[in-house]
């Protein structure tokens, strides 16, 4: 035999090493030349499946760069452990869904004893020891954040500054939602705001819900976007006064949602009933129905 798969694979032009590792994990040594003579036609349907996945432009998220390592262990879907005893708690995604090995499977597949950088704002580590960054696998221009999107294997997160960095994770989700890939395939993946009793179910969890706003509702210095006729059992999202006002300069003030159907995102508390607090904008969606 005169090439190796993996040499196909690339000539091809499939960039991201992990496309490449999967590509030769899932060949089929009897089919070799088979593959070789299709390859071409083959990678240009994935480079189009990965466009339309929301990895269009370059190095998304590459922020000031922290460090590099290589990766000794995945703990779950955004937490893992570098050669050199770092932990490494991924920005800008939260875990989704209620298969909780799928994404730390994930995760594994795309970085585990691989060579990666670090990118963000500083290095500084949380209150827990870990050190929160963009993740970049060496030979990649997208980050391991995109890529567990892309997959549908977590939640973006919506607290990143940078505007295009947060465009690009939201752009990557939005590909697996509308594929219904990984926690997207779920019908629970996003709750009904009309079942609290299913939104309360995830507790202390970042947790995307769907739902007409009812009434809008101030109480001190809470402003509450009521989804429900009952005040103490149904769903509602909370705005802090102080944030107010950026809302408002984004078009999203309270009351112009009221009677608008908005899909929210946050941690679950229960204040009576089911409670997400929004204090950024990225936290709204407002989508076309009534």
């Amino acid at each position: 035999m005169g090439f190796r798969i993996a040499d196909v694979i690339a000539a091809a032009g499939v960039g991201d090493p992990w496309e490449r590792a999967g590509a030769v994990d899932a060949a089929d040594a009897g089919a070799v030349t088979a593959m070789a003579a299709g390859f071409t036609a083959a990678a240009g349907h994935a480079r189009t499946a990965l466009a339309a996945a929301g990895r269009a432009g370059a190095a998304d998220c590459a922020l000031e760069r922290q460090g590099e390592g290589r990766v000794a262990a995945v703990a779950d879907t955004r937490s893992l452990r570098l050669e050199d005893g770092r932990e490494i708690r991924l920005a800008g995604v939260e875990r989704g869904g209620t298969d909780r090995a799928s994404g730390k499977a994930a995760l594994s597949a795309i970085a585990a004893g691989r060579e990666v950088t670090l990118h963000g704002e500083d290095d500084t580590p949380d209150r827990y020891g870990r050190q929160s960054a963009f993740e970049f696998v060496a030979g990649s221009q997208h980050s391991v954040q995109n890529e567990l999107l892309r997959r549908g294997e977590a939640l973006s997160s919506v607290d990143i500054a940078d505007k295009n960095c947060a465009a690009a994770l939201a752009t990557a989700e939005h590909a697996a939602r509308d594929a219904k890939l990984g926690i997207w395939a779920e019908a629970t993946a996003i709750k009904n705001a009309e079942s609290p009793g299913d939104i309360l179910s995830a507790i202390g969890h970042f947790t995307v819900v769907e739902g007409r706003v009812l009434s809008v509702r101030h109480a001190g210095a809470i402003t509450y976007l009521n989804f429900g006729r009952n005040w103490t059992r149904d769903f509602a999202a909370t705005i802090p006064r102080r944030v107010i006002p950026v809302f408002e300069n984004a078009g999203l003030g309270p009351k112009s949602l009221e009677n608008r159907r908005i899909r929210v995102r946050g941690v679950i508390s229960s204040g009576g009933g089911p409670r997400i607090e929004l204090l950024r904008v990225g936290q709204v969606e407002v989508l076309g129905g009534t």
